[in-house]
């Protein structure tokens, strides 16, 4: 098997993990009809986890689209990433956006959560 999957560690498993995020995300993202929140982990890697709802996206099909390219969007960007816990959540209209669009707009997306990371742990470390 090559190291270009997508191993369970870099998943959020379990109800814990997305409650973690959600109570005390640190970073929001905000992109046409998604929105990334991420906190930092102490893990040393990044991880991810989706929220793609009914609600907003009516059609199953769709909705696994969209988690086959997040998921694969995130596969050949989680080198460049922190370590940070990721959720990805859909918003209305996410559905209609085609995947160049979605592979552009995602990619964006992490450059600005790595940047915003980075930023913030310049801010945060005391200077001598």
């Amino acid at each position: 098997m090559s190291d270009q999957g997508f191993p369970r560690r870099q998943r959020l498993l379990t109800a814990g993990d997305y409650q973690h995020v959600f109570a005390h995300a640190s970073f929001k993202v905000h992109g046409k009809g998604l929105l990334v929140l991420a906190r930092p982990n102490a893990l040393g890697y990044p991880r991810v986890g989706f929220v793609f709802s009914k609600k907003n996206v009516r059609r199953a099909v769709d909705r696994n689209r969209l988690k086959r390219l997040v998921r694969e969007s995130f596969r050949l960007q989680s080198h460049r990433l922190p370590a940070v816990d990721i959720i990805v959540l859909a918003r209305r209209g996410v559905d209609a956006l085609d995947n160049a669009t979605l592979h552009r707009q995602l990619h964006g997306m992490w450059r600005r959560l790595e940047k915003d990371v980075r930023k913030q742990s310049v801010a945060s470390t005391p200077s001598p």
